[in-house]
């Protein structure tokens, strides 16, 4: 078996097990969930909370 070889079945053995790891990473936002505000109201990210629309009529 030629290094060259060697290197190449290394690299094969490796790569879905690096692939897997980079899905795991610690980026993952875990203070953003999925939600949705009752009727009437809209989420406001400064406030972090859903607030009542306003209507100006």
């Amino acid at each position: 078996m030629t290094l060259k070889t060697l290197f190449a079945a290394t690299a094969l053995m490796v790569a879905p097990s690096l692939a897997l790891a980079m899905g795991c990473s610690s980026d993952h936002r875990l203070d953003q969930q999925a939600m949705s505000c009752a009727d009437g109201t809209m989420w406001d990210p400064a406030a972090g909370a859903c607030v009542p629309l306003v209507s100006t009529s």
